[in-house]
């Protein structure tokens, strides 16, 4: 097989980028599974996709990560805390640690996505009037432009990337 899609997604961010990547990978050589479905099925080129659990991917992607030995793995991930290539790089530093050396990370494709509406509560039910509030107002607003991720361009951006990697594995 040429191409296999892993994801984990908790709320569909994560499982709509896979499959905008999944699709955008030419020939019928591929598949795609959700981490909790994937037995192993080997392929040249594996997309790892995850949702950001504080900073770095979840447990089960870890896992999947760390049993992976000689591959071309392309990493793509949803936060919530988006739109900051600063915070995409830390993060993207963070779940390669978690790739024996063995392989090769091609590249890492990230993109905001929408968070439960119980972050939102959280946030506002830490407003008391102090200083803290400012940073607090800024999490609110990136919470609610993050429910409009992942969009249409992110998809599409997404699709860029899987055919970018894609092409670059067959020169």
């Amino acid at each position: 097989m040429d191409a296999m899609v892993v994801y984990s997604s908790q709320t569909g961010n994560t499982r709509k980028i896979a499959n905008a990547i999944f699709a955008a990978i030419p020939g019928d050589s591929k598949d795609i599974q959700n981490v909790t479905e994937y037995r192993g099925k080997d392929a040249d080129l594996f997309f790892v996709g995850f949702w950001t659990d504080r900073g770095d991917c979840d447990a089960e992607i870890a896992g999947l990560l760390s049993g992976l030995h000689g591959k071309r793995v392309a990493l793509f991930g949803t936060c919530g805390m988006g739109a900051d290539e600063v915070y995409y790089d830390r993060i993207a530093e963070r779940v390669k640690k978690w790739l024996p050396a063995d392989n090769a990370c091609l590249g890492c494709f990230f993109c905001q996505g929408k968070m439960p509406m119980q972050v939102r509560n959280r946030y506002e039910s830490m407003l008391d009037g102090s200083d803290r509030d400012i940073h607090l107002r800024l999490m609110i607003r990136n919470f609610d432009e993050a429910m409009l991720h992942p969009d249409r361009e992110d998809e599409r951006a997404a699709a860029r990337f899987a055919r970018e990697i894609f092409a670059g594995k067959t020169e």
